[in-house]
């Protein structure tokens, strides 16, 4: 045991970074594979869970090939678990002096878990609309944590001050909450369309056509703050513009896959793209808010910054 405590890093290397951006990749790629098993109709593929059948853990030969794209999803859910386990105890021995990247660490590990928990209920209630949205939703959620630890495994440990001015760190968390309005009214647009998960699924009960526009408003409503965030860094030269850009031009794909999906009866494939440009939207935003802020500057520096100097 001593030596293989003595084995776990003393600072952020190679192994930790190689297996925070595994995680970050796991925690998308799973929404990808979520998604696949929705837009196939594979929702109850496994009909039971933990189990697939009452019988048996693995699909039987009796089963369809929905039964195997679910139970990869499955499989898929022990991947990210194994990729965040070995993630957090990698940390373990700098959780001291690295508190943040420990609970990050922590946070992704717990929310698999209740994830799993969710997936289960998901199956029980016959892919409830309502659930599957919390589902993709707390997946999401998860991106953004593998997002923040990326960040911050290079961003220097302790305390931090705004880097930006006022009006910008307001217009940032603006732009965050229309985000958030706007992957919610998607995930009750995709509760009111075809892709059920499943046949026989029930749907949230909205007018999925009134919904598709009402969806929109907050997208474009999104795309115009985040023109507004790039020029703002861009004319202040702010820590946010590369990060700003990144975000756009997701956005910019985003809003092409929309109109695509909307303007050709929601095709399966152009509907889990447009799942997964959500997901990296929300990891970008989540990027641009940690820039807001920088470690705390020396009074040199506070004196030569005007953001540091009023922040103060």
């Amino acid at each position: 045991m001593n030596r293989f405590i003595a084995w776990l890093p003393q600072r952020v290397d190679r192994r930790i970074r190689i297996f925070a951006w595994l995680s970050f990749v796991a925690q998308t790629t799973i929404i990808a594979t979520g998604g696949a098993v929705r837009l196939t109709g594979s929702g109850l593929g496994c009909p039971t869970w933990p189990t697939c059948t009452p019988g048996s853990l693995v699909p039987t030969e009796e089963l369809s090939y929905h039964s195997l794209i679910e139970f990869g999803n499955r499989l898929m859910t022990g991947v990210v678990g194994i990729v965040a386990l070995i993630l957090f105890i990698l940390v373990w021995r700098i959780r001291a002096e690295r508190r943040d990247l420990f609970t990050l660490s922590f946070i992704v590990g717990a929310g698999i878990v209740a994830q799993a928990l969710v997936g289960g209920i998901t199956v029980w209630t016959g892919l409830n609309p309502f659930i599957v949205g919390f589902h993709y939703v707390t997946s999401l959620a998860l991106v953004c944590v593998a997002a923040a630890f990326l960040v911050r495994m290079d961003a220097v440990p302790g305390p931090r001050e705004r880097a930006v001015p006022g009006w910008y760190l307001g217009l940032a968390h603006a732009t965050s909450a229309v985000m958030a309005v706007s992957i919610v009214f998607g995930v009750l647009t995709t509760g009111a369309g075809p892709h059920s998960g499943d046949a026989e699924a029930g749907r949230n009960g909205f007018n999925a056509e009134l919904l598709e526009h009402v969806h929109a408003w907050p997208g474009y409503a999104l795309f115009a703050l985040t023109v507004a965030l790039v020029i703002g860094a861009w004319s202040q030269k702010l820590p946010t513009l590369r990060w700003t850009l990144v975000l756009l031009a997701v956005e910019l794909v985003q809003i092409g896959v929309g109109l695509y999906q909307a303007r050709n009866g929601l095709p399966p494939l152009a509907v889990g793209i447009h799942m997964v440009l959500a997901a990296l939207s929300a990891a970008a935003m989540t990027v641009v808010i940690l820039h807001l802020k920088r470690p705390v500057a020396t009074d040199a520096e506070a004196t030569a910054s005007p953001v540091a100097a009023s922040a103060r």
